[in-house]
């Protein structure tokens, strides 16, 4: 599966290499330019108050799958809705889509972040890709109603795959779209970094190809990561990476457009059982659409950026980010 699904459960070796409504979101506090980057000192999480829980209500709880990006939005939302007043417990590194969908059913976790394409490729089997997020994320949605689930308000940030190059490469030959890509001239021209278990599928390598007449293309395999240095090291001319991959924020890469939307769209919603928003009350749901109406791509990829590449942990870097952001 694509994106999210793939992501290996060890954070990443440190390496240099919508359709919601629009708000500005901050990093950190205006306090002075070394405040303004990751890599600035981060104030203790412990600081900060919060809100005395509800009596009586019960306790929610959130999970989270096993990569980084899912570490840090599980943690913004258990100590937002905690600052909020409720009582909020956060089970990490649940597993895969199929596992923490099952835990969700159960009845063992109560709500989780999920990708609206996740959602129709893995769990509804639907093999079609919207033409829209709007669309994407609707016919997600219907799919979780059937079921006794719902989702909240989605995220302006897409987690997706793209198609990366160089930016003198992507210079040299004008290249501005996926499909621009048949002006390197010559069978096997442009060397195509993918992932072993994405050479095939509906998503994968063969039908890129097919979908963007790509005949000039070599395929390459490499594992998760690899694909930086080896588009650093002249290895492949093109890569397949992620879109909130914390290398894509130092700007050393071009994305190329996906005009035809072949990987679809990956916005971030929460999945949550219909019954604990009815115990819960209208404000819980209102706390977490202001905490996903902040991330953006930039601020994802900075996040996770802290905690791949700086070696902070998930919870100080949510917690930094919220209170940044007024939401703690």
């Amino acid at each position: 599966m694509r994106g999210p699904l793939r992501r290996p459960v060890e954070r990443a070796a440190p390496a240099e290499g919508q359709r919601t409504r629009r708000r500005t979101q901050r990093w950190f506090p205006r306090r002075g330019a070394a405040a303004l980057s990751v890599l600035g000192c981060l104030a203790a999480v412990s600081g900060c108050g919060s809100a005395a829980a509800t009596p009586g209500r019960p306790t929610v709880v959130i999970g989270a799958k096993e990569f980084t990006e899912q570490w840090i939005i599980g943690e913004m939302y258990k100590q937002a809705l905690t600052e909020a007043g409720y009582n909020v417990e956060l089970k990490s590194n649940i597993g895969s889509t199929n596992i923490i969908d099952g835990a969700l059913t159960s009845g063992q976790i109560d709500l989780y972040p999920e990708y609206t394409g996740v959602i129709l490729q893995v769990l509804a089997g639907d093999t079609s890709v919207p033409h829209s997020a709007a669309e994407t994320y609707r016919k997600a949605k219907s799919f979780e109603e059937r079921r006794g689930l719902t989702m909240l308000k989605g995220t302006p940030f897409q987690n997706r795959d793209a198609v990366a190059v160089k930016p003198a490469f992507a210079k040299k030959y004008g290249l501005r779209s996926v499909g621009d890509l048949k002006k390197v001239k010559g069978k096997g021209r442009v060397r195509f970094g993918e992932y072993p278990d994405n050479m095939e599928g509906a998503l994968g390598y063969h039908h890129l190809v097919k979908a963007y007449g790509l005949h000039n293309t070599k395929p390459r395999t490499l594992n998760i990561g690899l694909q930086y240095p080896a588009l650093d090291h002249g290895q492949v001319e093109a890569a397949d990476v992620f879109t909130t991959d914390p290398q894509l924020a130092r700007g050393h890469y071009t994305l190329l457009k996906d005009d035809k939307s072949f990987y679809g769209f990956q916005n971030v919603a929460p999945v949550v059982r219909k019954s604990v928003l009815k115990e819960q009350g209208p404000g819980f749901a209102k706390v977490l659409n202001r905490v996903d109406a902040l991330l953006t791509d930039k601020a994802v990829r900075e996040m996770n950026r802290g905690v791949d590449t700086v070696r902070l942990a998930p919870s100080e870097v949510a917690a930094r980010f919220l209170r940044a952001n007024h939401l703690t």
